[in-house]
């Protein structure tokens, strides 16, 4: 991504713009230095509101991937800005990529113990407060935890989607040290999960939509009725 104090570019692309969403890409190098250049550009644009997709718990010190986001939403309540910070939790849609070797294989794996509890949203509900947040004023100056209801460990999600799918399917902890080189990096993130996963309320997310958010079961249930594609294994 570059030295944003270098990328006149992105001077350009601010101008004009009255309200700017942000969000990082995922385990992004120098994120929280990243994040606070951004901060100041905006600043610098004369854009009056930020909306900013952090994570839920950046408190967490010991996983750079919460970490990195605190410096950016210090940086953004110094900055003058209207805002509004979004701490979203795991995300449905994570399990998109791993859902064909799901039904092809009949077993649900992660790194971490299957008796790990977790909250997770489905981003398109993320998405419609990220739009209420720019478009609106009643999220201004508020932090915001979204999570939908439930906090299920690996065998309540895997008895999710033997439902959906109308067969068994097997929850299974792969040994982290199994894991490629790459993959390490993550390490402190699957022990921080291994030992007491990730949980939130689903409270804030009801309350701001004025409906119930998405469900984990519905999320399944779409990628169940999505025709599969060559080289699925589904």
């Amino acid at each position: 991504m570059g030295d944003l104090r270098d990328l006149p570019s992105l001077d350009a692309a601010l101008a004009g713009v009255d309200a700017v969403f942000y969000i990082a890409p995922a385990f992004l190098p120098d994120e929280a230095e990243v994040g606070k250049h951004f901060v100041e550009a905006v600043t610098r644009s004369g854009a009056h509101r930020i909306v900013f997709s952090s994570v839920i718990h950046p408190v967490l010190a010991e996983l750079a991937n919460h970490a990195a986001k605190a410096p950016v939403e210090a940086a953004i309540l110094d900055s003058g800005l209207e805002y509004t910070l979004l701490h979203p939790t795991l995300y449905f849609q994570n399990y998109a990529r791993a859902w064909p070797t799901v039904v092809e294989s009949g077993v649900l794996a992660e790194p971490w113990s299957a008796e790990s509890r977790f909250s997770r949203v489905d981003y398109r509900d993320v998405a419609d407060v990220a739009a209420i947040a720019l478009l609106e004023d009643r999220l201004l100056c508020g932090t915001f935890e979204l999570c939908a209801d439930g906090w299920l460990n690996r065998h309540d999600v895997a008895a999710l989607i033997g439902e959906v799918l109308s067969r068994p399917i097997t929850p299974h902890r792969i040994d982290p040290d199994s894991l490629p080189a790459p993959a390490q990096a993550m390490r402190p993130m699957f022990d921080h999960y291994d030992r007491v996963g990730l949980r939130g309320n689903a409270l804030t997310l009801a309350a701001i939509l004025g409906r119930e958010p998405r469900t984990l079961r519905a999320y399944f249930e779409e990628l169940a009725s999505q025709p599969s594609r060559p080289g699925d294994g589904a």
